[in-house]
């Protein structure tokens, strides 16, 4: 079986992970939040590997480039959400905390990628 490269990549791990998280928290949030905070947070999720997936098949750095500024502006969407999440006492101070590192790691991982494919 083929492994394309995204599948090499550690952020696109680390997000891979990070929507299992986002999926096993949200399937204990309230059941009236089944389409709204708990299906955006998993559209974020799902995004944010996504887009990483998706700037691997383009053919220039700077096309790669965008679909990276695209993921970090999900996770970023997702870091709000998970904030949010703490806020109504949707999520403990422990899965916020979890969560909020696991994000930072991946943006900071985000970051260098896309100044790597923008210098060249």
């Amino acid at each position: 079986m083929r492994t394309f490269s995204f599948e090499k990549l550690n952020v696109w791990q680390k997000s891979r992970e990070l929507t299992v998280a986002i999926y096993s928290i949200t399937k204990q949030f309230p059941e009236e939040e089944c389409f709204g905070l708990s299906s955006q947070m998993r559209r974020c999720a799902i995004s944010l590997g996504s887009n990483i997936a998706e700037g691997t098949g383009r053919h220039t750095n700077k096309d790669k480039a965008r679909f990276t500024e695209i993921a970090y502006g999900s996770g970023l969407e997702l870091l709000n959400q998970c904030i949010l999440s703490f806020d109504l006492g949707m999520i403990t101070q422990e899965q916020h905390d979890s969560l909020r590192a696991e994000l930072t790691e991946i943006l900071a991982m985000l970051d260098g990628l896309y100044k790597s494919q923008l210098n060249s």
